[in-house]
């Protein structure tokens, strides 16, 4: 910390250190939670805010609802007095470093939704105090720290460096992984004063191993936005391989496996029905938003969007054409979903592919649309809108009721389904993941990107 330090950083920094602070995590979501959790284990006091009321009446009671949280841990936190769960956003006085993990949407336009950073950022402005600290994990574009939330807390007698501290801190969460997890996951902070970020890094290193400093909160908007935009664009590389392999006849798996064995500048990436989850979806559009501002169009990074976007509607037409097989028509096929979440077991519903393949598969006039997914009890398609209608969930998988669907199209390879029953019993498999690889091949049995 630099000689010239304010009296409110000299206090603050003296609080982080000797572990004397209450720290304030608002949104407890799959980020927020498990942060909060990560200081509160480690003896920190730590209040949780969230405006559902549901969520926190289960932690109030010590009950948990994020798998990749331990029940055990979480109850033994909210007992200890260590983790208190509140919806009382004046309790945002009480804490000397307050972490916003709240959602960032994108508009039905596609145009960024920051509106609940802003709210807040001005509940925070209601309840604040000097010597706070003040970071921000949730995704968004360059400039959101400065430009937005920095002037709902700035006043003449209480700015930035000096009465409170501003720093931006992307999430970086990978719900299911069990090697890499909130504690030991490399975290980037960029503070608006370079007190900003010596204090963040101080705050943040309470919990997690690894703080990579910034210059900036600007560099480290950015570099969430390229994590996930690097991603966004790879997997629409292969999506679109994976089709013209489909037109040539050759299978793109074995393409990638068997570029993956080059030891360097090459790293594998697969195709599947389309992406999901809150950051890789999104993160595209919040970037070709911010840089039409500057007279630049972001044409490779919107066209890879593009591409991704387009994958539900090709699992659509392959289902359509394996229904067309079979004498039956679009109005009394039954076609069942294997695996509604985004991605492989976890329990995350939020722009699944799985949902939009549904949505699709009902507009093409498919009477019975069913699904198969231990983690999540219940799917609504065009929610929201007067044609809204709750799928109807298998809570098992038997022979007999595979066989009774036209087309079963896994669509999340969750690891707890019987495979080699799905390839056995049904009348046609769609698979879009690969999740039968290990299976003898069948006639039955058609592969996204596999040349047939």
């Amino acid at each position: 910390m630099s000689a010239r330090r304010s009296r409110w950083a000299q206090q603050l920094a003296e609080r982080i250190r000797s572990r004397r602070l209450t720290v304030g995590v608002v949104g407890l979501g799959y980020v927020g939670l498990p942060l909060a959790v990560e200081y509160a284990r480690k003896g920190i006091r730590t209040i949780g805010f969230d405006t559902n009321t549901e969520k926190i009446s289960l932690l109030v009671r010590g009950m948990n609802y994020i798998r990749d949280l331990d029940d055990s841990v979480v109850a033994d936190c909210v007992a200890s007095g260590t983790l208190v769960p509140t919806t009382d956003t004046s309790r945002l006085s009480d804490c000397d470093v307050v972490f916003f993990c709240v959602p960032t949407p994108f508009t039905t336009n596609k145009d960024p939704d920051i509106s609940f950073i802003l709210a807040a950022a001005r509940d925070l402005a209601e309840h604040k105090r000097a010597g706070q600290l003040y970071v921000l994990k949730s995704t968004t574009f360059p400039g959101t720290t400065r430009k937005h939330v920095q002037p709902l807390l700035e006043e003449p007698r209480f700015r930035c460096g000096k009465e409170y501290f501003l720093a931006f801190s992307p999430e970086r969460v990978d719900p299911g992984n069990k090697v890499w997890h909130t504690g030991n996951t490399p975290i980037v902070v960029g503070g608006i004063t370079p007190q900003c970020t010596e204090l963040a890094c101080a705050a943040t290193g309470l919990a997690i191993e690894h703080v990579v400093p910034v210059s900036s909160p600007e560099v480290a908007e950015m570099e969430k936005l390229l994590e996930n935009i690097f991603r966004s664009v790879n997997i629409a590389l292969v999506n679109e391989l994976a089709q013209l392999c489909d037109r040539i006849g050759i299978n793109i798996w074995e393409v990638v496996e068997a570029a993956a064995t080059k030891p360097f500048g090459f790293m594998p990436f697969y195709p599947g029905p389309g992406i999901g989850g809150h950051c890789i979806l999104i993160d595209p559009y919040y970037l070709s938003w911010m840089a039409r501002e500057y007279d630049f169009t972001t044409n490779f990074i919107e066209l890879a969007a593009e591409v991704n976007e387009a994958m539900p509607y090709y699992v659509r037409d392959m289902i359509i054409g394996q229904i067309a097989r079979q004498p039956v028509s679009l109005r009394t096929a039954r076609v069942l979903l294997l695996g509604m979440a985004f991605k492989r077991d976890v329990d995350d519903l939020r722009h699944s592919p799985a949902l939009k393949v549904a949505e699709l598969l009902r507009r093409e006039g498919v009477s019975r649309v069913d699904y198969y997914d231990p983690y999540i009890p219940s799917v609504v398609l065009f929610e929201g809108t007067p044609q809204a209608e709750t799928l109807h969930s298998l809570r098992g998988l038997r022979r007999a009721v595979l066989s009774r669907y036209h087309v079963v199209c896994i669509t999340t390879d969750h690891s707890c389904v019987d495979y080699p029953l799905v390839a056995a019993a049904s009348r046609v498999v769609v698979d879009t993941r690969n999740a039968l690889r290990n299976i003898r091949q069948r006639s039955n049995i058609v592969l996204l990107g596999d040349g047939r």
